[in-house]
């Protein structure tokens, strides 16, 4: 039996990872790394609320494209967030550890994450709508 509570769990962590970010892009200025890693956040934790309420293979990656593919086992209109997957991908290494390539993040790419991880939400959020609603009957 699919355990609807936990996929909804991880829609919830992924809320919040989407709208800590959200705030934080509108209101304080700075921080682009952290707000980028949030959004890539949230994106992996929608993708893995899919992955729960399908039962599909569970592993504890971060690399959405990886997600993403075991996610295309169940649902092949994954494909069509995948060039959102590629942008959000990197920012939970880069933002988080001292890498070797340049890592500065401005508004500008807080914005396009917002916009990617929007794109993922509403994506997997219309997938799984159905499948939680009868969940909850």
């Amino acid at each position: 039996m699919v355990d609807q509570a936990l996929a909804r769990e991880w829609i919830g962590k992924a809320d919040e990872d989407f709208k800590y970010a959200e705030a934080s892009l509108k209101e304080i200025e700075g921080f682009y790394s952290q707000i980028c890693f949030h959004f890539q956040q949230a994106a992996e934790k929608y993708l893995k609320a899919f992955i729960v309420a399908f039962e599909l293979e569970f592993k504890r990656i971060h690399d959405l494209i990886q997600l993403l593919e075991i996610c295309r086992e169940e649902e092949s209109s994954f494909e069509g967030i995948r060039e959102d997957c590629i942008f959000l991908n990197r920012f939970y290494t880069d933002t988080r550890y001292p890498v070797h390539w340049p890592t500065q993040y401005t508004v500008v790419e807080g914005k396009k994450a917002y916009e990617a991880a929007g794109r993922v939400r509403t994506f997997v959020n219309g997938l799984l709508t159905g499948v939680l609603q009868r969940g909850k009957e």
